[in-house]
């Protein structure tokens, strides 16, 4: 079974067992030392958006950065191995968890700073305008970065210039413990900001990868067609901890209530209700993808542990050093 439909439900699922086996060791064995966010039930987003793209469509992700590094084809080796600290990892052991870099699938990197890598994928639209390539500027970030200063800032420059640009704004409706509804005026959008800036917008339910994936295709060819940046607002949230591998509803600011009624309309379980008719035997794939993912995912964690830490005489490595050092 290898439809188009089909595929984005076994890439989800992939990227759900793999981080639910990750949360597992993190917790259990506490030798991952780096902060780590999960997107257990934002998969959807990711894997509808990059679906979209082509390898030379570059993305850069923020600090949640597992499923856009997997979704546009990034080694999972490499991401456990980095994860773990191991000199093969992709960032050779260096970045962690908030920090993955594989530029041969076009992940071109993720960054801490809230917002960070927004005004970077400008600039990186802006050179494939300016060399004439047909290829396009993606940069994950969550409702949080919205509210920085380089957000209106980059949505300003992106429009004047036209650059071929895509503004994925992973709406979780929370900036770690705050609410969106507590940040941001009532009767205000993420998307009415971003049209007020003069960048065309589109809100969309993030936990629909087939609708997130129609977007993301409109938003594409808007921006190869030279029309400039396009921002899309995905609709989500996450099951998990802002950052760590455990469950928070007893911290206060959210509900294990609300928390179940968003694991009830999970973007996998709902994207596989909407083909079991033209695909009846879809079921019985989910568990054999999952029964696959599992197997990766251990094997992928066994090879990282086999590999060396990265050795303290290059430490500097890739750091910019004063003249005459």
């Amino acid at each position: 079974m290898t439809s188009d439909r089909t595929r984005l439900i076994r890439e989800m699922v992939r990227i759900r067992v793999v981080e639910e086996v990750l949360a597992d060791y993190y917790r259990d064995e506490q030798e991952m030392r780096t902060a780590i966010h999960f997107s257990i039930g934002q998969e959807a987003t990711a894997v509808g958006v990059l679906s979209a793209t082509t390898p030379r469509d570059w993305v850069y992700a923020a600090h949640r950065t597992h499923a856009p590094y997997l979704a546009k084809g990034g080694d999972l080796r490499a991401l456990v191995a980095e994860l773990y600290g191991r000199q093969d990892g992709c960032s050779h052991g260096r970045g962690g968890s908030i920090h993955v870099i594989d530029q041969s699938v076009g992940f071109a990197g993720s960054g801490a700073i809230l917002g960070e890598m927004i005004s970077v994928a400008v600039g990186t639209g802006w050179a494939f305008a300016r060399s004439g390539e047909p290829r396009v500027a993606l940069t994950f970030f969550g409702d949080g970065a919205t509210e920085e200063g380089v957000f209106a800032e980059s949505l300003n420059i992106a429009a004047v210039q036209r650059i071929p640009v895509v503004f994925v704004c992973e709406n979780n409706l929370y900036s770690i413990s705050s609410p969106l509804t507590a940040r941001q005026p009532a009767g205000t959008s993420i998307r009415g900001r971003a049209e007020a800036a003069g960048v065309r917008a589109a809100a969309v339910d993030g936990n629909d990868v087939f609708a997130v994936r129609e977007a993301a295709a409109a938003a594409l060819r808007h921006c190869r067609a030279g029309n400039g940046p396009y921002l899309l607002e995905l609709a989500t949230y996450r099951w998990r901890e802002h950052v760590g591998p455990g469950w928070d509803h007893h911290h206060g600011y959210r509900s294990k209530q609300e928390i179940d009624s968003w694991i009830e309309r999970c973007p996998i379980q709902r994207a596989v209700a909407e083909v079991r008719a033209e695909e009846p035997g879809i079921d019985d794939l989910v568990r054999q993808w999952q029964a696959e993912s599992q197997e990766e995912i251990h094997a992928a964690v066994a090879y990282a542990k086999e590999l060396p830490f990265p050795d303290v005489a290059g430490l500097l490595d890739g750091a910019y050093l004063p003249v005459g050092r």
